[in-house]
């Protein structure tokens, strides 16, 4: 996917929120390790340095939700940052982003802080993030 097409989704499931420019996408995505995976249904911008990845931003399109694509898409970038050396990924999530706390801790995410005030919706009061963890190697 190219940056415009990412930025164009990302503002399309985020309509709450800033999204992230063509310009935030090509810029992350010059950084060694950091990857899209996805479609232009779907995506996910995961970043991995050396064990750890990191989950940046998952989209899916408003119409396409509630269809596996977020949960797919969500495992082949586990996978992929497994294959370049990732033991563990981490993410934040909107406190109030039911959906998503959903999907997460479904897929064997847990909860392992909280960072107040981190979100600021447009119309709203900031919101805490929930950061999550989930181990990518079999023990």
């Amino acid at each position: 996917m190219t940056p415009n097409e990412l930025a164009n989704l990302h503002a399309a499931a985020f309509s709450a929120t800033r999204a992230w420019s063509a310009d935030e996408f090509a810029g992350l995505l010059q950084h060694p390790g950091t990857f899209a995976i996805g479609d232009t249904h779907c995506f996910a911008l995961i970043r991995t340095v050396l064990d750890e990845a990191e989950l940046l931003t998952i989209a899916t399109a408003p119409a396409m939700r509630r269809q596996g694509l977020a949960r797919a898409t969500l495992l082949a970038g586990e996978a992929r940052a497994k294959t370049e050396g990732a033991a563990r990924i981490f993410l934040e999530v909107a406190e109030d982003n039911g959906a998503a706390i959903k999907l997460y801790t479904s897929s064997g995410y847990h909860q392992i802080g909280r960072r107040p005030g981190y979100y600021l919706p447009k119309d709203g009061a900031p919101l805490a993030a929930l950061v999550m963890r989930k181990s990518l190697t079999t023990t």
